[in-house]
């Protein structure tokens, strides 16, 4: 039993051994056969950040292929990455680029940047490698890390006043993601409360003092740095470096919260001036637009007027109306007539409220006038005033 159970262990031991010595031989052979499938490499290199659909080369012509040969094999690039940068055109046999190229993002600190993938071509199988090389371009301006550039709270070096000749004040820390000689960085003073106290290398970014500090000096110094890449154009960072001299830190924080006080009250102070100029322009604006309107409008209306063959409407009175076309007397007056010794003298008055005599229109007849039977046998006399009275009333459509 245990000779049998040992032959057959031996036996399983063989077959796995040579399974697996199969397996190795087909990948050997798979792996020949690839390597016989490739047809070329090819290398292009281009700058970062060239625009989708920019020629990168000629694939049809850099590895010997007509444009048949592509189209009837079918031929397409396959890569590994998530995001395909390059495509294909088949029908022209060129590389084109298919997203934006950011080398900073794809290869990182990483020097050389490039990336590879393969076209492959199918009856017959054909496998071509090409590798694309990202040259930097100079697209980041640097980057200050220190000081740091707080917008509510002033962060300040101290200098005691007994320093000497190239005291190191603080130093200027950028860094620039860009590769190359376009990372190397250079630092200027740009501006300063005294320029001869301070200078900055040009190199490290060091800030130390050309002379001895005497007592003279500000408490409150100022500086601005340029901070400047080497690329082509270059890019530059702004950073701006409190220095307080004094000797004790009760004298600092005294001269540096009355110095964030006027920043403030300046800043405030701006603001409101800008503010009141721009309402005032404002009203003047509106006010000088307003009467231009009007006196555009009144011009326009007296053109109009003058212009116009429309026939003048005369104005009557509230309290009158038309009667026969040609009065103006209301249709229902009062008035009194009044007699002197002498006939020539009468008058009539009018408009004698609650008077007895009443003159009344017919809305029925064409202007016909009733008069009191008190007044007939006034009337009646030839040489009465009141029968002129009535002949002038007549014409205003009253009697007829």
């Amino acid at each position: 039993m245990m000779t049998t159970r040992e032959s057959l262990t031996s036996i399983f031991l063989r077959w796995r051994l040579f399974s697996a010595m199969q397996r190795q031989i087909g990948l050997l052979v798979l792996l020949l056969h690839m390597v016989n499938m490739v047809g070329g490499q090819i290398r292009y290199s281009i700058p970062e950040e060239m625009k989708k659909g920019s020629v990168i080369g000629n694939v049809a012509q850099d590895l010997g292929l007509d444009l048949k040969r592509l189209r009837s094999g079918r031929a397409r690039i396959v890569t590994g990455e998530n995001i395909q940068y390059t495509e294909l055109k088949t029908d022209k046999g060129i590389l084109v680029v298919n997203e934006r190229i950011d080398r900073e993002q794809l290869c990182g600190d990483v020097t050389p940047c490039s990336f590879s993938f393969e076209v492959i071509l199918e009856n017959p199988i054909e496998l071509h490698r090409i590798t694309i090389m990202i040259q930097d371009q100079n697209d980041n301006p640097p980057q200050v890390l220190y000081p740091v550039q707080t917008g509510g709270s002033l962060v300040a070096e101290m200098v005691p006043r007994s320093a000497d000749v190239g005291y190191l004040v603080t130093k200027v820390v950028a860094v620039d993601v860009d590769s190359g000689q376009n990372a190397w960085l250079s630092y200027k003073l740009q501006k300063a409360t005294d320029r001869a106290l301070f200078e900055v290398g040009l190199q490290n970014g060091e800030i130390r003092t050309i002379r001895q500090v005497t007592d003279k000096d500000a408490v409150k110094q100022r500086l601005t740095v340029i901070v400047e890449d080497n690329g082509q154009p270059s890019r530059s960072a702004t950073v701006i470096v409190n220095v307080a001299v004094a000797d004790s830190f009760p004298e600092v924080l005294s001269e540096f919260t009355d110095f964030t006080h006027d920043k403030e009250y300046n800043d405030n102070l701006t603001f409101y001036l800008v503010l009141a100029l721009a309402v005032v322009s404002f009203l003047f604006i509106t006010c000088l637009v307003v009467i231009i309107s009007v006196k555009i409008y009144r011009w326009r209306q007296s053109r109009i007027l003058y212009h116009s063959n429309l026939p003048v409407i005369p104005y009557y009175p509230p309290r009158y109306s038309d009667t026969l076309g040609t009065g103006t007397l209301q249709h229902v007056y009062n008035y009194e007539v009044c007699r002197t010794t002498d006939s020539r003298k009468s008058d009539c008055k009018f408009g004698r409220a609650g008077s007895q005599n009443v003159l009344i229109m017919d809305p029925s007849s064409t202007g016909t006038m009733q008069r009191m039977q008190s007044e007939k046998s006034i009337l009646d006399e030839p040489d009465s005033p009141l029968e002129h009275h009535g002949q002038h009333l007549s014409q205003f459509g009253l009697l007829v």
